[in-house]
């Protein structure tokens, strides 16, 4: 299997798949990005490496549909000695969401879903879903007040949960199954989870969950396709993302980008999937590797309003709708992975404040990263975006934050 997503890919496992296109390029300052300045964050990454704190990192940062700096630093595995490569692949975790969350509102503008259709008139097992409330310690089932909806998933207020995003009963029922097996089926997943309690009724609270992965199997029984094989036709392939699935081919090895054995912070022991192992289970919420480049063509797509070279992905105001906060107010946050003055769109977090949050940025921006290190954002107001790539899961929100300082000190 090649890193384009499915066995029904043209590539095969036994050639290497196309390179990516690259993108535009300018020298930093006809972009009115500071190259001494960018030259410091370059600069404050080598000193993360030397000291330990990551491997290597790739970072790119584009502006004006236009990339003004793309580097690739330190070393791409701490066992070899292979310098961290442009075209390196890493496992991006939670930055499949996005692309998941782009497929699902194609499928909304081909009319073959709504976002207000409740998730059991494509997968029945969710009608039968009870609210898990916890009194004097004991778990108690009580009905929903409303079906769970296509909007919920997306947007993570639907009541389901990550076995690693708390600790109470629920939790622990996510915890004890095989929930996180890369050997069941989509389907046999979304029936798994669907036998599980919900956290809270669905609408009342963000919760950061395992959603994106039932929106991948909404994709399956709505097309008629796996999730891959949808995904590389509406979404990958189109946009020229060649290296870009739910594996990579054998051939690719010596590409591929590790974390320390043990975090560096810690101690704890570190281990990731095998990206050259095809998985069973396609998983919408975390399942893709990818490239920097790759992405950053991701990146440019939602920075032209949904097209890139004459395709056109999503509608301007499809992605307009996904690139706003659909939390408000009235849904509890809990405290969770939004940082202070952001709320969550359909796929992206998205600024809502200009303060608040302990790092730079605009009103409107709106990105989302993965749990191995890699990250990504686009600021509309700036017409800036960066794809930030490394595996060091226990320092993520440290390097998340300071390429967001860096970067935005570049900005004239």
């Amino acid at each position: 299997m090649t890193a384009t997503a499915t066995a029904s890919s043209a590539a095969s496992q036994a050639t290497v798949a196309p390179s990516t296109p690259p993108l535009p390029e300018a020298r930093p300052e006809t972009l009115g990005l500071s190259r001494p300045r960018l030259q410091a964050m370059s600069d404050a990454f080598k000193r993360e490496i030397d000291k330990g704190t990551v491997p290597g990192i790739t970072v790119l940062v584009a502006r004006g549909g236009q990339v003004g700096w793309f580097e690739a630093l330190g070393r791409q595995s701490p066992a070899a000695a292979a310098p961290m490569a442009r075209d390196s692949i890493f496992r991006i975790f939670s930055m499949t969401k996005p692309i998941v969350s782009v497929a699902v509102m194609a499928l909304v503008e081909d009319g073959r879903l709504l976002l207000s259709d409740p998730v059991a008139k494509f997968i029945p097992e969710f009608a039968n879903q009870q609210v898990g409330i916890v009194r004097d310690g004991k778990l108690e089932l009580v009905p929903p007040t409303r079906p769970m909806t296509v909007q919920d998933l997306l947007r993570h207020t639907s009541g389901l949960t990550y076995e690693h995003q708390g600790d109470g009963p629920v939790h622990k029922l996510y915890q004890e199954s095989r929930v996180r097996s890369r050997k069941i089926s989509n389907a046999e997943h979304a029936a798994l989870v669907a036998s599980f309690p919900l956290v809270c009724q669905p609408g009342a609270e963000f919760n950061y969950s395992r959603s994106t992965d039932i929106l991948g199997r909404i994709i399956e029984v709505v097309s008629g396709k796996t999730l891959g094989t949808f995904l590389t036709e509406r979404v990958l392939a189109p946009l020229q993302m060649a290296e870009t699935g739910f594996a990579t081919s054998e051939v690719n090895a010596g590409r591929l980008a590790e974390p320390f054995a043990a975090d560096p912070w810690t101690g704890d022991k570190v281990a990731l999937f095998n990206m050259l192992e095809q998985p069973v289970m396609e998983s919408g919420g975390g399942g893709l590797v990818s490239t920097t480049m790759d992405y950053a063509r991701f990146c440019l797509m939602l920075r032209n309003g949904g097209t890139l070279d004459g395709n056109r992905i999503i509608g301007r105001k499809t992605l307009e709708l996904m690139a706003s906060d659909h939390l408000g107010p009235q849904v509890q946050t809990n405290g969770t992975l939004l940082s202070p003055g952001h709320g969550f769109g359909l796929g992206f977090a998205v600024r809502r404040e200009a303060g608040i949050a302990p790092f730079p940025g605009s009103v409107g921006q709106y990105f989302w990263s993965g749990i191995a290190g890699t990250f990504f954002w686009i600021d509309p107001k700036e017409d800036l975006f960066a794809v930030f790539m490394s595996q060091g899961p226990g320092q993520r929100d440290y390097t998340r934050t300071l390429v967001r300082d860096l970067v935005y000190a570049a900005v004239e």
